[in-house]
């Protein structure tokens, strides 16, 4: 496998930076969180395993 691979990166969690969050999910959908509360959300929610986004169109097109 080549490129990019999906999952949840979180930087900046050092004193006097600003978190950032980046989720790449498996179908391709991107996400960034900027700030500690964000980023906290978005870490909650995001899952590497399971796509929400896939479901959320199947759901749609039904």
């Amino acid at each position: 496998m080549t490129g990019i691979r999906p999952g949840l990166t979180v930087r900046g969690l050092g004193r006097h930076q600003i978190p950032t969050a980046d989720w790449l999910c498996a179908c391709g959908h991107h996400e960034r969180a900027r700030g500690r509360d964000r980023v906290t959300a978005l870490t909650t929610r995001a899952h590497v395993d399971h796509c929400p986004h896939t479901e959320q169109h199947r759901r749609n097109a039904a």
